[in-house]
């Protein structure tokens, strides 16, 4: 740290004559390089330990982590201590360390022989802070079989007295010194009722608590806080209270758990506040407990921790939590909670530094992107059990990549449903938008833009994730496309369900939830139905002809209950025809779209290649050589050059060659030119070899244009090789293109092939597009074949005169005549509609 304090004391006596100020501003900024941790869906791996609101497992002995609970979470904690008494051993007693921390108490019920219990409020009898029975097991007398008493875990919190009294003639005996403060434990007292127990069949209870887990500090809460009102305060854990924000659990984490005498940090960071960016804090704080359209707080979380935890790993799942990302700015630790934000700055050409190199990645490869997002969330009408969220997809995509690309991310820390779902689709739309840039700006615009900010550049808008500045102040930013677009919940449905035969009479029950599928199938498909009372519920969405269905449904009530699936149920028949035009409207959906992308790639291809090659390549910490041999002739306007320019780069993790050749001759505004770029390149997990090849003639503006493009990429997620090749001609204004395509891919999950060819011609005002793909495709693990053709009309012809050809013209499929076996079809009728046959309702009609 003592070398960048220098440097940027000596940096800042040169620019600011000595400003304090700027010798901080810039020495952070050589220490930290302000880097902003976004996460890496596209990994499409979470770490091997799952984070979540369950605790699942009783532990036992002491070389047990110290653990804690951010929220609310089922536990069946750590077993401490054991003990039994009374004639025939009647009565024993167990103590359940669930957490680390002052806790905020148990919810009213508990799990037990796999049911639901509430548990009764009693009159406490010693120290504890709360006493209960559980229902179900209290006999006439008021007297319950299972007694439970609560330790908050608050400092000098008082022993057991009860356990120590019953205990004091035992060989196991719980001391007058054992109070466990600084834990939360319960003290379950068990009394051997034959009623209960051995007349019922049960043996011994396995229980697992709802615990509501650490009162935390909260920063808005305190008035001595800059912006803080309220009468918290960071030493005094007495005025903290619990919450489910992501947001004050990520900050509590980071502050630390202490040990109540060393104040050693047990878990957590340790942070002080000095350490710590409170002003993104509370702005993620405020997030989450912003209400969303369905009266639900935007975000919440709970999860459990142990002192052995990875702080990245836990960090993230407060990050998740919130479709937020964790960043440090100037050396401080934040947050960038999940909503839009309003760009801060325009980044203008006026703001690049021309003399230094840019990457820039509008759209990501297809590697870099999934199309079928799925995961689970941790469901409290399922007994604290993994459910499945509803997959995210969309057809366009799919068509776009030209397969499915599954991953998952679970949000096991998640106990509400819609928050879960939510949190998915962001997820999908960030993965979706994928464009990234490494810019160099100047001075005046870095000084002004942090981590975190969002600002518009060439039309799009951008998240600045890194904030870099060198040992010379030179300010580079990288950006990662973001949009409004991706925190919009409309048209995000809650979660599955199904419709009784009968209304059911019921008030609480609010909706109807089902799924189905088709039978013989995995996939899975989810509507609801918001009227029950209505006693029916009809659903096209997702549903094909001809399909034999299996669905089975739930309940959605207010107050919320326990509740269960019904057994699945098959549809009587298979379903009508009445989905063909939905179908065919789906498939001309998916082919325009795939259209559209190919004129994507089209733009993308004639784009200027020269510049980007140039600006791409950049020495900067890595070891290489540049080496360039350039021969000119001029005389008057008539020019003759070649340039060959040799390029190799190497970095702890990444080798680079490249071989660039320029040829060019020009008299007067007359240009002909021939450009190769030659890249070879390897990293650790990667390989890349490509070739490209430009040739342009030009005169007086008009130009033909022919490029030639070849890849091979490999990588650990599977290998792509693609051949492209284009045309392009322009004259006074008029243009025609043409593309082809050639393109295979091989990964884990299918083996995908396409041959594309895409012809555009006209004006700058308009221009006409005509094409077809061919595609091997995989759909749902499938291998699939499809081919396509877009024009104002298609014609198949014998070559005989004789013979008249099959055309599909403006919407209409022309055949002079035709063999058929079988016709599935709803209407048949004559040219002159003298007679109309109604297949579907079984007509006839004749017409004089």
């Amino acid at each position: 740290m003592a070398i960048f304090t220098g440097i940027a004391t000596a940096i800042a006596g040169a620019l600011f004559g000595g400003s304090a100020l700027a010798t901080s501003l810039i020495g952070g900024a050589l220490a930290f390089g302000a880097k902003f941790a976004v996460g890496k869906l596209t990994q499409q791996k979470q770490g091997k330990q799952k984070h979540t609101a369950v605790q699942g497992e009783i532990q036992f002995g002491g070389d047990v982590p110290v653990g804690t609970l951010y929220g609310v979470g089922k536990t069946k904690g750590q077993r401490a201590f054991y003990a039994k008494w009374d004639k025939g051993n009647k009565r024993n007693a167990e103590v359940f360390i669930l957490a680390n921390g002052w806790c905020d108490g148990l919810e009213p019920y508990v799990y037990m022989y796999g049911e639901k219990y509430d548990l009764v409020a009693q009159a406490t009898i010693g120290n504890e802070v709360a006493r209960y029975g559980v229902q179900g097991f209290i006999d006439g007398d008021g007297n319950s079989a299972i007694s439970i008493r609560f330790y908050d875990g608050q400092p000098g919190q008082g022993v057991d007295q009860r356990l120590v009294e019953v205990t004091a003639n035992l060989g196991n005996k719980w001391k007058v010194t054992s109070k466990l403060a600084g834990m939360c434990y319960v003290v379950v007292e068990r009394y051997y009722h034959l009623e209960f127990f051995r007349d019922a069949g049960r043996g011994k209870p396995d229980i697992d608590f709802v615990l509501r887990g650490l009162r935390e500090y909260d920063p808005r809460k305190d008035s001595t806080v800059a912006g803080g009102s309220g009468p918290q305060r960071l030493n005094t854990p007495s005025t903290w209270v619990h919450t489910k924000n992501p947001a004050v659990h990520r900050l509590n984490y980071q502050l630390g758990l202490r040990a109540l005498v060393s104040g050693r940090t047990l878990i957590g960071e340790g942070k002080s506040l000095g350490q710590i960016d409170l002003a993104t804090y509370f702005v993620a704080m405020n997030v989450c407990d912003t209400l969303r359209s369905n009266g639900k707080k935007t975000y919440e979380c709970s999860v459990f921790v142990s002192g052995d935890d990875d702080h990245t790993e836990v960090l993230k799942q407060f990050d998740d939590a919130m479709a937020g990302y964790g960043l440090n700015r100037r050396g401080l630790s934040g947050v960038i909670p999940g909503p839009p934000q309003i760009p801060v700055k325009d980044l203008t050409a006026a703001d690049i530094p021309i003399d230094r190199a840019k990457d820039v990645q509008f759209r990501p490869s297809a590697f870099e992107r999934f199309n079928h997002l799925s995961g689970q969330f941790t469901s409290i009408e399922s007994m604290w059990n993994p459910e499945s969220l509803k997959p995210v997809y969309v057809n366009a995509d799919i068509a776009a990549d030209g397969r499915n690309r599954q991953t998952s991310i679970d949000f096991l820390q998640v106990t509400d449903p819609d928050i879960a779902q939510y949190l998915l689709n962001i997820r999908y739309r960030q993965n979706r938008m994928g464009g990234k840039a490494t810019v160099p700006v100047s001075r005046r615009f870095g000084l002004a833009v942090q981590e975190g900010e969002w600002i518009t550049w060439r039309g799009k808008t951008w998240l600045i994730s890194e904030w870099r500045a060198d040992e010379r102040l030179r300010i580079t930013l990288v950006l990662s496309e973001t949009s409004a677009a991706i925190y919009d919940d409309d048209g995000i449905e809650p979660g599955p369900i199904v419709v009784p035969p009968t209304p059911p009479d019921d008030p609480t029950i609010t909706a109807v939830r089902f799924v189905y599928q088709i039978e013989g199938t995995t996939e899975i498909f989810e509507d609801q139905c918001t009227s029950p009372e209505d006693g029916s519920f009809r659903t096209t969405k997702n549903v094909v002809s001809g399909k034999v269905y299996n669905a089975r449904a739930t309940i959605t009530t207010v107050p919320d209950r326990l509740r269960t699936f019904t057994p699945w149920m098959t549809t009587a028949q298979p379903t009508g025809l009445q989905t063909l035009l939905t179908g065919l409207k789906e498939l001309q959906d998916d082919a325009l779209n795939r259209f559209k992308e190919l004129q994507q790639e089209m733009d993308e291809f004639f784009r200027p290649r020269l510049v980007e090659l140039l600006d791409a390549f950049s020495l900067e910490g890595a070891v290489g050589q540049i080496e360039r041999q350039q021969i000119v002739a001029t005389i008057g306007d008539a020019l003759a050059q070649i340039t060959e320019e040799r390029r190799v780069r190497v970095s702890e993790n990444e080798a680079m060659a490249q071989l660039l050749t320029y040829l060019q001759a020009s008299l007067g505004t007359t240009h002909a030119r021939l450009i190769t770029e030659e890249t070879v390149r390897a990293t650790t997990d990667s390989a890349l070899a490509s070739s490209i090849t430009t040739l342009d003639a030009e005169v007086d503006g008009n130009l033909a244009r022919l490029i030639a493009e070849e890849t091979a990429r490999a990588d650990g997620d599977g290998a792509l090789a693609s051949s492209i090749s284009g045309v392009s001609a322009d004259f006074n204004g008029r243009f025609a293109q043409g593309l082809v395509k050639f393109e295979a891919v091989a990964a884990p999950t299918g083996v995908d092939a396409r041959f594309s060819v895409l012809l555009r011609a006209g004006t700058n005002q308009s221009f006409k597009v005509s094409g077809f793909y061919v595609e091997l495709y995989t759909e749902g693990g499938v291998q699939k074949s499809r081919m396509a053709v877009q024009a104002d009309q298609f014609l198949v012809t014998s070559g005989n005169s004789r013979h008249y050809p099959l055309v599909f013209e403006d919407g209409e499929l022309k055949l002079a005549i035709a063999n058929i076996g079988t016709v599935n079809a709803g209407l048949l009728q004559s040219l002159n509609g003298k007679m109309k046959i109604d297949l579907n309702n079984g007509t006839i009609e004749i017409f004089s």
